[in-house]
């Protein structure tokens, strides 16, 4: 399925947000004006009052607004969602990724957060299996992962090699073993 290299198979909400690019939010901002612009055009070319062009009112224009807001805040997230399973060109998102990673496994932290959890392990995996690839059907169910856990199904391994371009952050990663909250 990815053709391109995996970030996160269970991203974060707050992480995935973050990594929006211009076009994510070029998309929620177009589906947000396609709302009342889509009642205003059936509006005109199929008047629901006769024959005369009316404009809709307010109030449906709103709903018609909110309607689109969500729509393109659903489908700029399944974008941004879609870079980080690999799905679509990443290589902005993966540098990103490698830095923030580094960082924290430089301080001794775990990346994802699940030794600071106030939840058990066991809940952690429940959450990690219910929002994992909940993105796939985001508009009917939006379902998001706001819980840290260890389950992202991305070997932290990778981030030990230093690749090009790299070794101007100088990073000193503390052993893998050290890091707590890791399965």
């Amino acid at each position: 399925m990815a053709k391109y290299e995996v970030i996160d198979q269970d991203p974060v909400f707050s992480k995935v947000v973050s990594y929006f690019r211009v076009s994510d939010y070029l998309t929620w901002l177009g589906a947000t004006a396609a709302g009342p612009l889509s009642l205003i055009l059936l509006e005109k070319y199929e008047p629901a009052s006769g024959r005369h062009f009316k404009m809709p009112k307010p109030m449906f224009l709103r709903a018609g607004g909110l309607v689109g807001f969500a729509t393109g805040f659903f489908l700029a997230y399944n974008q941004s969602t879609k870079r980080f399973w690999g799905v679509s060109e990443n290589a902005r998102e993966v540098e990103k990724d490698r830095y923030e990673v580094k960082s924290l496994l430089a301080k001794g932290k775990n990346p994802y957060g699940s030794d600071e959890s106030t939840l058990t392990p066991y809940m952690q995996d429940l959450s990690a299996r219910y929002s994992k690839n909940s993105q796939l059907l985001i508009a009917i169910l939006p379902w998001f992962n706001f819980v840290a856990h260890p389950y992202h199904g991305v070997d932290l391994k990778k981030y030990y090699e230093v690749r090009e371009g790299e070794e101007k952050w100088g990073f000193n990663l503390v052993p893998l073993n050290e890091i707590k909250g890791l399965p």
